[in-house]
């Protein structure tokens, strides 16, 4: 197998690299059970975050980059974008987005509890890896429909392109790699 090594702000690290159809190859960046990785990751980012009041993420491989990220900022909660509607979230508010990882279009969900949290706050968009942008804009509009600010949006990595928009803050940059 490929890796693709990276230093993050000091911690190295090597990232398979993984086919994903279409003669596109990505840098696969897992954050599950890598405990070191998520905690250092998180720290770096609750840095780059400073000021904001409130913590979102999609699920599922934000989840605990977000809970490093609220903690060190001392937040009690942050917010969870989540991919499937539960029972309880009957009276939240969604929205459609399409992501390179993501064969089809898929909603994103926030209960009302999460949505009342955000509610007139500046608000930290925070997440493993950005690519196309998709899950950003996703998490965008949520925040905004919730009345919430989006104050910074901040990821671990910055795939391909997105390295170089001007509107996010981001740890370290990967390639997108055409066969």
């Amino acid at each position: 197998m490929e890796y693709y090594k990276l230093d993050i702000k000091g911690y190295e690290h090597a990232l398979p690299i993984l086919p994903i159809g279409g003669g596109i190859k990505i840098c696969f960046f897992n954050l599950h059970g890598a405990q070191a990785l998520t905690e250092h990751c998180g720290k770096e980012l609750a840095k780059e975050v400073q000021g904001a009041e409130v913590v979102i993420t999609a699920e599922s491989k934000g989840l605990q980059l977000a809970h490093v990220v609220a903690r060190e900022l001392g937040q009690e909660f942050y917010a969870v974008a989540r991919k499937s509607k539960k029972l309880y979230m009957q009276d939240g508010i969604s929205v459609t987005v399409k992501s390179i990882t993501t064969a089809e279009t898929q909603t994103l969900y926030l209960s009302r509890h999460d949505a009342d949290l955000i509610k007139g706050k500046k608000v930290a968009i925070v997440d493993d890896v950005i690519s196309t942008g998709g899950s950003l804009s996703g998490l965008e509009k949520l925040v905004v429909e919730a009345g919430g600010e989006v104050y910074v949006k901040a990821f671990v990595l910055a795939e391909g392109a997105a390295a170089d928009r001007p509107d996010i803050k981001y740890l370290q940059k990967i390639p997108i790699i055409k066969e």
